[in-house]
């Protein structure tokens, strides 16, 4: 009787451990993020990223599982400074589990936006500058050996130093490029507020956005959009740099409406392609983008 007591109990504890979910040690909210984290951590741990390729940060949305999953993870990475409108409160909920967070965007020295409906709030949207990126690289890098068990901190630690590295020599890159644009052209129109932070590393200038703020969520006035062709007809724009997850047919319309030929140039701005597109990782993204900004600007 105890020998068949002991093999049913053996049963119910497989059982049980073959049904159990499996714990996601670190949580990330946004693609870039989770492309950043995964290239820190290589196989020291597992990372699951809520937003799928080509989404939009303002405005996506989690399930009951992803949600169960932050209220359980080790640490929860997310970029703030109100980026993730949708799953914010998911964010709340885990910190109130005891979970760890980590909030990138408030702790890379953060820009605030200069003008539109956002003017003095905090800019999120500190990717497009490879520079905070190192600083978020290494600030993960210190978070994760922290707050994740079982991990090899010296292993982590190489890994987000090799990775800065990367991403410093990608900068180094891109300041190149950019400084061969001739000063007349270095002028940016964009779908929405989100690339102060490139704008103010390599020297170019914002002169307009369709959407005066830091959400796609928010609505251009008629005002906004004749603002908008006076300063596309001032500064002589050649390109409106539209988000390739968003309709282009607003900024394609207002290319009519300024009476000249303005192209309509899609970039990555908010997040990384699938597998197979053109911006993968955030090294392929920053690349696409740069190459398709000098493209619409030298047209």
């Amino acid at each position: 009787m105890l020998t068949a007591l002991v093999a049913a109990a053996a049963v119910l504890v497989g059982s049980a451990a073959c049904t159990s979910p499996e714990r996601t040690r670190i949580v990330v909210t946004t693609n870039i993020l989770g492309d950043v984290v995964a290239e820190i951590v290589g196989d020291q741990a597992e990372v699951s990223v809520l937003m799928k390729p080509n989404a939009d940060p303002h405005s996506f949305a989690v399930s009951a599982r992803e949600a169960h999953a932050m209220q359980t993870a080790d640490l929860v990475v997310y970029n703030g400074l109100g980026l993730e409108e949708g799953v914010l409160h998911h964010v709340e909920a885990a910190k109130s589990e005891g979970v760890p967070t980590v909030e990138v965007g408030a702790r890379v020295e953060p820009m605030e936006y200069r003008d539109g409906d956002a003017a003095g709030l905090p800019d999120p949207h500190f990717w497009t500058d490879p520079r905070r990126v190192v600083t978020a690289i290494r600030l993960l890098g210190e978070e994760i050996v922290t707050h994740v068990d079982g991990v090899d901190a010296e292993a982590v630690r190489h890994r987000a130093e090799t990775y800065a590295k990367d991403v410093g020599d990608l900068d180094a890159r891109l300041a190149e490029r950019f400084a061969a644009i001739p000063a007349e052209r270095r002028v940016l129109v964009t779908n929405h507020h989100v690339f102060g932070y490139l704008a103010e590393r390599y020297a170019l200038t914002v002169v307009g956005a369709i959407i005066p703020s830091g959400t796609t969520l928010a609505s251009p006035s008629a005002s906004d959009l004749a603002s908008l062709v006076t300063a596309i007809k001032t500064h002589q724009v050649r390109a409106i740099f539209a988000d390739t997850a968003q309709p282009a047919r607003l900024a394609e319309v207002l290319a009519a409406e300024a009476g000249v030929t303005v192209g309509v140039v899609g970039l990555y701005s908010e997040s990384l392609s699938g597998a197979d597109g053109d911006a993968a990782t955030y090294l392929d993204m920053m690349r696409f983008n740069t190459e398709a900004i000098i493209g619409g600007l030298s047209g």
